[in-house]
Order: structure tokens, then sequence, then C-alpha cells
């Protein structure tokens, strides 16, 4: 396959240092729910990440979904993936809310193609981007395949997504490469996210990059002289087993 494997997205990652932490998907939780202005001055807000109840996708977008997640990253004898991390609940809980919904970006027209600097470019939300795109998918896989995207072989999945991936599958009316970087993206971010906001389950991915997490700060490791530092990860909820004094 073209498109990035687990490794090359990992490792792309890492370069980045904590970024990973905090994904660009739930930037927007610093502000709340995002109803209304976004921010009150001198009056902090916690971050809304969701809950169980705030869910998007129907049965069958929610099994598409996951399916494509477990694709791009998938689960081999060399670490856990999409599927571990629960990259699915990440997305259906971003695309129930404000990112969902773009509520925080510019979304009126004109609309121009765009390049590739330019970020987001698409005319439909995120959420919408991901209903009408799912749908197209589902319809392009029955058409030649007799099967929707879920049913088919783990082979037929890869082609199917290079295809995407590279402009040579095209939907009728949504950009099937506009939803493919999209997916990519927050599959990424679902997998890397504090638990709190749904996805890196049990923090499996921290875990398999030897992540530390959200701890309040390494004072006591600012001189280890570039040693190795084997500390188990802590999300912002904590982590089992965790006590002040480790």
């Amino acid at each position: 396959m073209s498109f990035p494997t687990r490794r090359k997205i990992l490792k792309s990652l890492l370069l980045g240092g904590s970024a990973m932490a905090a994904p660009s998907a739930v930037f927007g939780a610093l502000y709340g729910r995002g109803e209304g202005m976004p921010w009150e001055p001198m009056k902090g807000q916690p971050p809304y990440y969701g809950t169980q109840e705030d869910n998007f996708f129907t049965a069958e977008e929610r099994a598409t979904t996951a399916v494509i997640c477990a694709r791009l990253i998938p689960s081999d004898e060399d670490g856990p993936g999409a599927t571990e991390a629960d990259v699915i609940s990440f997305l259906d809980r971003q695309m129930a809310g404000f990112y969902g919904r773009g509520q925080h970006w510019y979304m009126e027209g004109p609309f121009a193609e765009g390049t590739a600097t330019q970020g987001y470019q698409s005319e439909h939300p995120p959420a919408q981007l991901y209903r009408y795109a799912l749908a197209e998918l589902d319809n392009y896989c029955r058409d030649r395949h007799d099967a929707a995207f879920a049913g088919l072989s783990e082979a037929q999945q890869d082609e199917i997504l290079k295809g995407m991936d590279e402009e040579e599958i095209t939907f009728e009316g949504v950009s099937a490469k506009a939803f493919f970087d999209l997916i990519l993206k927050n599959t990424i971010e679902g997998y890397f996210a504090d638990p709190i906001y749904g996805g890196n389950r049990d923090m499996v991915a921290w875990q398999y990059v030897r992540f530390p997490g959200t701890r309040y700060d390494y004072r006591d490791f600012v001189k280890h002289n570039g040693a190795r530092i084997d500390l188990p990860p802590v999300s912002l909820m904590g982590r089992p087993g965790w006590n002040s004094l480790e």
C-alpha cells in the first residue's frame, strides 16, 4: 500500500514530541462544548470530551468506519491497532460534537479547491463529510464487489483505500480523497489521544510508544542525561494503581 504504514505514522508522530498527547481534533474542546461564545474572559472552563451517549454514526456507518480505522492502523504481532485502542468511539464522539459540526470554523462560501498546505477545504463539516462519503463508499463497493466495504477481504479493502488516497477512485457528490485524508488524520488522533476522549483505550497506544502520558511534571528527571525513562503512562483521569509516590 502506498499510503503511510503504521510504522511510518508512529515515527513521524514521535518526531513531533509530546504533541501526540493533544491531537488537533480536540484542541477546540478547551473552549467548552462550543455552544455560543467559545470562551468567557477570566473564567476557566473544563474541556468537553463527550460521553458514551454522544454518538453520531448509524450502526452501519460505525461498522464501516471501524473497519477503515483497523486497516489504517492494523493490529499485528508488533503491537495494538485502532481496534484495540477503540478509535471508533473517539470518532463517534468527535462527529457528534462541535468538531463534527465544524462549529469553530468558517464554513461559508465561496469554496475553492485549495492547496495541500491550506488544510481542510471541504464545504461539508467533518460529520457531514463522513456521512456522505461512507454512503458513497458502500455504494461503490456494492456496485463492484456485491458487498459493503466492511464485508470485503482485507486485500480488497486496502486496494480501495489506496485508490481513494491516490485519487484513482472518486465519488459522485463528495471528494473521496478529502475523506481519506480526514479519516486518516482522525484515526491517528484517536489512537494517541488521552483516553478521556474515548480512544487510546487503556492507554495502549502510549504504552506501545512508551509515552508516559499527562504527568504533572518531570522535574525529577531533568538531569537524566539522556537516559531512558521508564514510567507507566498516566491519563488526565489518572491510571489504575496510580498513587502520588509514582
